[in-house]
């Protein structure tokens, strides 16, 4: 296994929770996105995760209907979103030169698409997922953002998450009452609302076919995973975990991951729950999961190992047969066109046989 940087326990609870926010406008199961700062905060986080857990009811058709049919406004050749993703109006600059992002998620999509050098700001934990950025980009705390430097960064637009607004109330009411465009994106649990995020980003800067052209990317790429997947009749059965015991977090249907794991033609040991999940060891080793994956690189230098020396799990049939995975966790937990890169990573590891020419 390459060695990693290891991000610290809080941080990566963090990342298991923020796709676990929902937006008190337009609900939406949510999971993993961001980071915290200490192992304590972990455990704590457990507590909190279960009271917090993504609704995963469907939502009403008037909020389906404002999640895929977006009203926009033309300015020119380019489409300017009328509504961000969380189905609030905005109205987004014509020209976009100075930017905030609050998510990690969005700053890779801006990183990506070449706008880096416009980002004045980003929340704390988005410098480790985008080396692209200034290093002395101005960050905030994403639980905590400072307003009044928000609004003096002046930035054209404002991108948040879910995240800073878990209390129910818009935080950044007073920024949009400043006349600054706050764009808000609830964390999508779906890949084709993760592709209507991608595209909902590159709107709002102006790179509508930039952004398409990453949609086609994430869309080619599931197409190949597919059609190999239909065509798999034994299927493997799967754990995957976010964190591992003794705090296990994990996920049940309504998470894209699981549409992932389907995808590849394997079948998730936790569909038979939904959303986010706290899972207890007892159930995780009487599911006795084919295949394990984990997205840890906070807690152990090589999470494979732990996983294959964990008393109690000698008998798992994943263990007893080495079928465990490490999966990278930026590229499963943050809810952007990166997310098929973690697909092709799990789908060569369930099956490298059937993937093994997969690029």
């Amino acid at each position: 296994m390459k060695k990693r940087n290891l991000m610290t326990a809080g941080a990566a609870w963090l990342l298991a929770l923020s796709l676990a926010a929902c937006s008190a406008a337009a609900p939406q199961n949510t999971a993993p996105e961001t980071a915290a700062e200490t192992e304590s905060a972990a455990a704590q986080t457990v507590s909190e995760t279960e009271s917090m857990t993504p609704e995963t009811a469907a939502e009403t058709e008037s909020e389906t209907e404002t999640a895929e049919s977006p009203e926009t406004e033309e300015s020119g050749t380019q489409t300017l979103p009328a509504q961000d993703r969380a189905g609030k109006p905005i109205t987004v600059p014509e020209e976009v030169n100075t930017i905030i992002s609050l998510a990690p998620a969005t700053t890779q999509i801006l990183c990506d698409l070449g706008l880096a050098d416009k980002i004045v700001a980003v929340d704390s934990n988005s410098p480790m997922y985008a080396a692209q950025l200034s290093a002395d980009v101005l960050q905030f705390n994403m639980m905590e953002p400072d307003l009044e430097q928000i609004m003096a960064a002046e930035a054209d637009i404002v991108f948040v998450s879910t995240m800073s607004s878990q209390g129910g109330d818009d935080v950044f009411q007073p920024v949009r009452d400043a006349g600054v465009c706050v764009a808000e994106i609830p964390t999508s649990n779906s890949i084709e609302d993760v592709k209507k995020d991608v595209q909902f980003v590159a709107d709002c800067v102006g790179m509508s076919a930039e952004g398409k052209a990453l949609v086609d990317g994430m869309d080619a790429v599931i197409g190949e995973v597919s059609a190999i997947g239909e065509n798999i009749s034994d299927r493997k059965t799967v754990l995957f975990e976010i964190s591992p015991a003794p705090y296990l977090y994990s996920f049940g249907t309504g998470v894209y991951l699981n549409e992932m794991i389907d995808l590849i033609g394997a079948k998730n040991v936790l569909a038979d729950q939904e959303g986010w999940l706290s899972v207890t060891e007892e159930s995780a080793v009487a599911a006795n999961p084919d295949v394990i994956l984990t997205s840890d690189n906070f807690s152990n230098e090589d999470p494979v190992a732990e996983i294959l020396g964990r008393e109690g799990w000698q008998n798992v049939t994943a263990v007893m047969e080495g079928q465990v995975a490490y999966i990278d966790n930026a590229a499963s937990s943050l809810p952007n066109h990166h997310i098929v890169d973690a697909l092709v990573e799990m789908a060569k590891a369930i099956y490298p046989d059937e993937y093994a020419g997969l690029e």
